[in-house]
């Protein structure tokens, strides 16, 4: 699996810093810790995510996540 071509990938955060909006995440299949892309809010229906919350995300081709949608 390569960075930008896992789409629809479930995984909870573990950390979230509003104001800088920096965070990682832990994927579900392997429990590999990602960091989330500067824009892994933008354009969801997301303000901000708590520890602990589980999403739905993609990889970008930075191998982050992004596009962090409802799980």
């Amino acid at each position: 699996m390569t960075p930008g071509s896992l789409r629809g990938v479930q995984g909870v955060i573990k950390s979230y810093d509003p104001g800088t909006r920096t965070g990682n995440l832990l994927r579900d299949t392997d429990l590999a810790e990602i960091e989330l892309g500067p824009d892994a809010l933008a354009g969801s229906i997301f303000r901000m995510v708590r520890q602990g919350q589980r999403v739905v995300f993609d990889l970008d081709e930075h191998g982050r996540a992004t596009r962090l949608r409802m799980g």
